[in-house]
This record gives structure tokens, C-alpha cells and sequence, in this order.
């Protein structure tokens, strides 16, 4: 399994009227931007969309889901945040981070950059998220390591760590060329729209290279969200973006997948619920109405 075997997304036609700001979201873009007119801003964050949809044509990009902050809607953002308060050194990964705008809110309620890491297949989408919120490596100097989430060359295969690593932390995340280094040294990690790309197969082999990452102190915890289903199959109601049916997970699917596949049995709590979101006159074509929303945490 390959990310890089996710094939090209169908491309859908840029519709700008797909971009509708939120109070809070207009308010997290013009905080990082410094552009204060509306207007201009819609501008800005378009024309960044484009050049970046024609490097890979996600679906997240077309729809502009990118602007939605997902990382502070989930229930266990308040738990993650609060590692960062009492670990010293705790580090946050956002994998599968594109633009890296949920990296940066999370820095923005808190988490110190020294200690924020990203992570996407493609190192285009950081450059533009630099272009997005008008920064540049000095200025935020989070740690990105491109790569296949599914390749040895980014995370090099192993089992998880129940005790102490016997590695150092890396000292400075900026120097990282892989994510091995920091293998049962992460606190945090969000994966949201991610897991949802792959067959239940590569679901369960991504799980599996993330929890090596995963510190084995209590309290560490991974969380996002992405498509699900009441009993775990084919979404075959509406055709992904690739022309296909994705494969989506249950809650009681995927706390099985967790608890006893990739971690031994009953040494993490795993919470994951099914939301069901309505449609609106700005949904594009297969938009997903049932989300699992899920957390799994070290115990």
C-alpha cells in the first residue's frame, strides 16, 4: 500500500461560491494574514486554491473544506491542547496536514511551534500554506517532512512503544528528513480527511505506522475525523472523487481496529461516534453526510 497509490482525484471545476467564511474562520485568516478587507481576503485565499488544485486535485482544495479549522471542532482537541500545558516537550503531528492551517491553529490557542511538526505526500502544499497565511519558515518555524505515510522512508515499520524510547527526543524538529526519529515521542496527532482515502486494508496499515509514533505515556492520543458509516462498507450511495466507493469504518469497526489490532488489547480508550451533517446548497457532487469523529489515547 502506497499513499502514492491513491489515484488523481476526477477534477470538479473551481466554484469560488464554495468559499463561505465563518465569523471565526474570517477572523483565524485575517489574525495570520493581516488582510482586514473581505473582499481582498476572498481573493487571497482563491487564488492560492487555484495554484494549488493543479498540483493534485483533492476534493478538501475544490470545496475550500481547508478553511474550516476541523482541529477545533473535534471533542478531544481541549485533551490534546492540554498536553501541551503540562509535557514539557510535548510534540503535535498534523499528518496529512495540506496547507497546515489546523497546525496553525492549534499554535495559535497554544502549543508552542518549537514543538509542532506537519507532515503531507506533497511538499507544495506547505510552500502554499506559507503563500495562504503569508509566512515563511523564520516566521513560523513549524517542523514539515514531506512523504508516503506508507513508505519506511518516512516511518520505518515497527510496533508501538510501551515503555520509554531508549532514542533521544530531536532536539530541533526544522532538522527532521523523516518522521523515524520520532517514533514513541508524540503526544498528539491529528489525522482529519485522511484515513478516509484508503481501503480498509491501508486504514489498518496507516494505523499502524501512526501508533509508532505515538508516545506510550498515558494521556498521549490520536484523533481527527473523516468519512464513516453505521456498519462499516463501501459508501456505495454516492461515487468518490476518484470514480470509485470508498471504504469507511463504524465506531464499533473502528474501536476493534484500535483496541487489539494495532495496540494490544485494553491499552487505549477508544472514543469514536457517528455525525450525520446536512446537506447545503454549497455541498459539491459525493459529499460526505456521515462523519466518524474519533480519539484513541494511551491509557
Amino acid at each position: 500500500m502506497s499513499q502514492n497509490g491513491v489515484e488523481q482525484a476526477v477534477k470538479r471545476p473551481l466554484d469560488p461560491t464554495l468559499l463561505n467564511l465563518n465569523e471565526q474562520e474570517a477572523h483565524f485568516f485575517k489574525s495570520l494574514t493581516g488582510i482586514q478587507g473581505d473582499e481582498e481576503l476572498r481573493e487571497h485565499i482563491i487564488q492560492v486554491q487555484t495554484k494549488a488544485y493543479g498540483v493534485y486535485g483533492y476534493p478538501c482544495i475544490q470545496s475550500f473544506s481547508f478553511t474550516t479549522l476541523k482541529i477545533s471542532r473535534l471533542p478531544a482537541y481541549k485533551q490534546a491542547l492540554q498536553l501541551s500545558q503540562t509535557r514539557p516537550g510535548a510534540i503535535l503531528l498534523d499528518i496529512g496536514c495540506c496547507f497546515g492551517n489546523d497546525l496553525r491553529k492549534a499554535v495559535v490557542d497554544g502549543w508552542p511551534v518549537e514543538n509542532a511538526v506537519a507532515s503531507d505526500l506533497q511538499a507544495a502544499f506547505w510552500n502554499y500554506g506559507h503563500e495562504l497565511f503569508k509566512s515563511t519558515p523564520e516566521t513560523f518555524p513549524a517542523g514539515f517532512v514531506p512523504g508516503d505515510s506508507f513508505s519506511s522512508t518516512l516511518i520505518e515499520p515497527r510496533e508501538p512503544s510501551y515503555s520509554k524510547p531508549l532514542t533521544a527526543r530531536p532536539s530541533d524538529l526544522r532538522t527532521l528528513e523523516s518522521l523515524t526519529p520520532l517514533q514513541g515521542h508524540i503526544s498528539a496527532i491529528h489525522a482529519s480527511s485522511f484515513f478516509h482515502l484508503f481501503d480498509e486494508e491501508g486504514q489498518l496499515l496507516l494505523g499502524k505506522q501512526l501508533a509508532t509514533l505515538m508516545s506510550p505515556e498515558p494521556g498521549s492520543i490520536i484523533f481527527g475525523s473523516h468519512g464513516g458509516r453505521a456498519v462499516k462498507g463501501l459508501r456505495t450511495e454516492v461515487i468518490n472523487a476518484r470514480g470509485g466507493h470508498s471504504f469507511c469504518h463504524s465506531p464499533e469497526s473502528w474501536k476493534e481496529l484500535w483496541d487489539g489490532e494495532i495496540f494490544e488489547k485494553g491499552s487505549v480508550r477508544v472514543e469514536a461516534k457517528l455525525i450525520e451533517r446536512e446537506r447545503r446548497s454549497t455541498d459539491r457532487p459525493g459529499f460526505i453526510r456521515h462523519w466518524l469523529v474519533w480519539s484513541v489515547t494511551r491509557i
